[in-house]
């Protein structure tokens, strides 16, 4: 009898020694291991699983990040962040980022600091300095950190390397499902305005100018933009376009005489410029069609260390909201903003950038 209980003892032991190392052999397979993804250069890079630090260096690059509201993450952050907060909804939302060790000096202009990123030991660097392969494997190569590359594309709203660049944040940090999320926003977004402009008669729209936009720096009423991102988005009909030329540009005030768009649309951060230019010019300007009409309204600047999507958007909904009056009847642009600010930033920003600059409003010159 005895010797019958020693062997089933012996028996069980061994299939609890069997399963045991089973369960542990299953454990070692699906334990995080290296990814290797592919960035916005095309560069294959390898990481030891899941990133927990990371750094975000170059225009825009910290604000993709900011868009997973995970703040904990970041181990450093550029002086140009801590210097220039004034603008950047990511920075209103993420006060504290402010308080982190600088890893740099930042701005377009100004190469990353390999020691200064040693020092805060990041498991992965985000960055959009680089603008080939090389320099992003020569940064990968003085750090010995990996290096993935980011790109706001051609346009930055609604430009499909923003959503290829979310998707490879969530998936090196570990929030794909938030990727997942951001993507889907930045669509429905698009989407929305598309539906809501898209069927408009070309001889129904007001034509329309935008001026005042940031380039490098301020500027008045001449710098816009032709086949300018946010009047696509509504379909809007842009006096610029009938240059032909795409991107910024600075046109002569003679030419907006001779256009007289129906509205105008004029950056907040480029406003002071305007009105400073109307006291000296104050005939030019009452010359437009617009102003004279009282059809001269403020939007938020948005290319602060390149765009705040989130502004941007916020922007195209209130210029759908003064063009197309019937179609964007549902929205008040100041709810929206926030709804959006909400949606990526997870708060409400659009008190504080009102109270930097100005806000939505019609804009009077006096």
């Amino acid at each position: 009898m005895k010797k019958k209980i020693i062997t089933l003892t012996v028996a069980l032991l061994f299939c609890m020694t069997f399963l045991l190392s089973g369960c542990s052999s299953q454990t070692s397979q699906t334990a995080p291991s290296k990814i290797t993804i592919t960035d916005t250069l095309g560069r294959q890079v390898e990481i030891n699983g899941v990133a927990k630090k990371v750094v975000a260096i170059g225009p825009g690059a910290l604000r993709l990040c900011c868009y997973f509201n995970n703040p904990d993450i970041f181990t450093g952050i550029e002086q140009m962040e801590i210097d220039s907060p004034t603008g950047r909804p990511y920075l209103y939302a993420n006060p504290t980022l402010t308080t982190l060790p600088v890893i740099g000096p930042g701005g377009p202009n100004n190469a990353p600091d390999p020691e200064k990123l040693l020092a805060v030991k990041p498991d992965v660097i985000f960055t959009t300095y680089a603008a080939d392969k090389a320099a992003a494997d020569n940064l990968q190569s003085k750090t010995g950190i990996p290096v993935i590359a980011l790109s706001y594309g051609k346009t930055s709203t609604f430009d499909p390397q923003v959503n290829a660049s979310l998707m490879l944040i969530g998936k090196i940090i570990g929030m794909d499902k938030r990727a997942q999320e951001l993507v889907g926003l930045m669509d429905g977004f698009k989407a929305d305005l598309d539906t809501r402009t898209k069927d408009i008669a070309q001889d129904k729209k007001p034509s329309a100018y935008v001026g005042g936009l940031g380039m490098k720096g301020t500027h008045g009423i001449e710098s816009t933009q032709g086949n300018y991102s946010l009047f696509n988005a509504v379909h809007a009909k842009n006096v610029v376009d009938e240059t032909g030329k795409t991107g910024s540009l600075m046109i002569d005030k003679e030419q907006l005489i001779k256009w007289n768009p129906d509205k105008i649309f004029v950056d907040g951060a480029g406003y002071p410029s305007v009105l400073e230019d109307y006291k000296k010019n104050t005939q030019f300007y009452e010359t437009l069609s617009a102003v004279k009409n009282g059809q001269l309204y403020s939007i938020l600047p948005y290319n602060f260390y390149t765009t705040n999507i989130d502004t941007a958007i916020a922007d195209a909904y209130y210029i759908g909201k003064i063009l197309y009056p019937e179609q964007f009847k549902d929205v008040d642009p100041a709810k929206k903003a926030d709804e959006i600010y909400k949606l990526l930033l997870g708060k409400e920003i659009y008190t504080q950038m009102a109270k930097d600059f100005g806000g939505f409003k019609q804009v009077v010159l006096k």
